[in-house]
């Protein structure tokens, strides 16, 4: 085997840690474990038949099999205006303002790639998406940790901010509701968001793909006045509309932004299926039933967890939004790791570690709502059980 070094931009990035969390357990059940997995928010439920049809039908005509247009169908960017104009009561051009992606995770890296020089900066929310760090340090910046905390309603402590040196700092990556906290936004929020943009020219990315979930009020950043100028926003369907492996994604900005992070896109892709754009399309279309029916099902989870986090002694607030519990850990255990182990080894449930979403989130953990009521049931009799 030849020796082959890695390249320096891989140097202080490890494998995902689901990645790897995942062979562990599935480690485990070669061992006849049988380990139910409430760690990962990948939604269970399928999306509505009526899209899974227009995949379906479109998938069957032989002139739908081509590459496609690097800015997505004009269908697609259409639906995605009219659901912001819909549900945000914000005004996007479909034709210059809308950039279709293929999931809103490869937004994140194209955004750092776009404007990050090595050098620059970028704020990170901790605790955090660990995506975030992860795309500035590939693309050769430097992450600059902001630290959430419970006191502060999970919110950017702007006085601070504001004491620090901010001259290299180009981006910053923000994402309400929050995860993994589930902290709802508050307009007062975002207007401070957009003035913090503002004066010290930071392009702020927000990152808003659970906007719909356990949550009556979706709120986007770029209905705060002048959010264009110094904002763009990443959404997704994969949590709001059950289609996470079709990765399905966008980005919403001014015409000046989009065509900025085209240029780097249209070198890396070559635009999704014209299907899956079209099905996507149909999706957006959904009116409210569709969210209340999906956030009944989260509501009858969410009251198993927290029936779960109460026998494992945890304190949380039960108003979060999200597909997800965050909650603190009792004084018993040394942090959330050691909590998820013991769950893990002893009760054979995975139950994600607060930790590895910034050292912030070290006294706590995160439990998934994808799972069914029966799955949940089970997960609380094995861990009580197990006496943990």
């Amino acid at each position: 085997m030849i020796q082959v070094n890695t390249a320096k931009r891989l140097e202080g990035i490890g494998e995902y840690y689901f990645s790897q969390k995942l062979r562990e357990i599935e480690e485990l059940n070669k061992q006849g474990r049988q380990i139910i997995n409430l760690g990962i928010g990948s939604p269970d439920l399928p999306p509505h038949p009526d899209v899974i049809k227009v995949l379906q039908d479109e998938a069957a005509k032989p002139n739908v099999h081509a590459y496609q247009n690097y800015k997505g169908s004009p269908v697609l960017r259409k639906a995605i205006a009219d659901w912001y104009a819909k549900w945000y009561g914000v005004t996007l051009n479909p034709d210059t303002e809308i950039l279709p992606l293929i999931g809103s995770k490869e937004g994140i890296m194209h955004i750092c790639m776009t404007y990050l020089n090595e050098g620059d900066q970028a704020l990170i929310p901790d605790p955090g998406y660990p995506t975030y760090s992860s795309a500035v340090r590939l693309s050769g910046g430097t992450p600059v940790v902001y630290e959430l905390s419970e006191a502060s309603n999970w919110e950017p402590d702007f006085a601070q901010l504001e004491k620090t040196d901010l001259s290299k700092v180009k981006l910053m990556w923000v994402n309400y509701p929050h995860m993994p906290t589930g902290r709802l936004p508050q307009k007062d929020l975002f207007n401070k968001l957009i003035a913090f943009g503002k004066k010290h020219h930071i392009l702020i990315c927000h990152d808003n793909p659970y906007s719909f979930i356990l949550n009556d009020a979706p709120l986007s950043l770029l209905s705060v006045e002048g959010a264009k100028e110094t904002a763009v926003e990443l959404n997704s369907l994969s949590k709001s509309s059950n289609m996470a492996g079709w990765r399905v994604g966008m980005l919403s900005g001014a015409k000046e932004r989009i065509d900025e992070i085209l240029r780097f896109k249209s070198n890396m892709d070559s635009g999704m299926f014209l299907p899956v754009q079209l099905a996507a399309a149909k999706a957006l279309s959904l009116g409210k039933d569709w969210y209340d029916e999906v956030n009944a099902i989260y509501k009858e989870r969410r009251e198993k967890v927290f029936e779960l986090l109460t026998l494992l002694r945890c304190a949380f607030d039960t108003k979060q939004a999200g597909m997800f519990v965050w909650a603190k850990i009792p004084a018993s255990h040394a942090n959330g790791f050691a909590l998820s182990d013991a769950v893990l080894y002893n009760a054979n449930v995975f139950i994600t570690p607060g930790g590895i979403f910034g050292k912030a989130g070290e006294p706590y953990i995160r439990v998934s709502l994808c799972g069914s009521v029966e799955r949940f049931t089970e997960a609380i009799n094995r861990i009580s059980n197990a006496g943990i």
